[in-house]
């Protein structure tokens, strides 16, 4: 289960970076997936070694693959199958409290608090 290669959208799925296979075959297709810096289809095959860097939620994930496994294992053995190197977030500064008895917000106030805690529309 462990030596050789897999494919991308199988190894992603295996150690629970996406939820199903095809969820990690279509974020290849749309290039949210990068092995050792270039952009892969579904089928490619990864090996231990190989630096993948994966867009999740807006933030790019690094994971260095470790051991490849093409089923789906449980969380310990899929967080062994690979090396986390992806940097802390920094923490938002959350300052959208409106004071209590200030009514609705406005058109404009709403749209600040939405870019305030990361909503852009």
């Amino acid at each position: 289960m462990s030596e050789g290669t897999a494919r991308v959208d199988s190894w992603l799925w295996a150690v629970r970076i996406y939820k199903t296979r095809s969820a990690a075959t279509t974020a290849c297709r749309a290039g949210h997936v990068r092995v050792n810096g270039d952009k892969v289809k579904a089928a490619q095959s990864v090996k231990p070694g190989d630096e993948l860097r994966v867009r999740i939620s807006g933030f790019d994930r690094i994971l260095v693959v470790r051991q490849t496994l093409t089923k789906r294992v449980g969380a310990p053995l899929a967080a062994a199958a690979y090396d986390d190197r992806t940097p802390p977030r920094e923490p938002m500064a959350m300052n959208a409290v409106r004071d209590r008895g200030a009514g609705r917000p406005t058109k404009r106030e709403r749209r600040d608090i939405d870019r305030l805690r990361g909503r852009d529309s």
